[in-house]
């Protein structure tokens, strides 16, 4: 549990902190409210993104072994 606790954080955060950049920057582009604009954003991500990797996590393991050992 601990392991996959601190992989859904790890990832959550990574995530969501390079696709809030990148959301962000395709709809304000390079300002200067981008950097409270972006932090804003990834405050909101991140708590779902946690969740979502923490319960998605061992679905997406399970399914990525099965189809691992189907594919040649």
């Amino acid at each position: 549990m601990r392991q996959r606790l601190i992989a859904a954080f790890l990832m959550s955060s990574g995530l969501s902190f390079l696709m809030s950049c990148w959301v962000t920057y395709i709809n304000l582009g390079w300002s200067d409210l981008f950097l409270n604009q972006w932090m804003g954003a990834f405050r909101l991500a991140w708590p779902v993104a946690l969740v979502s990797a923490f319960f998605l996590g061992p679905p997406v393991q399970r399914a990525s072994a099965y189809l691992s050992s189907r594919l040649p």
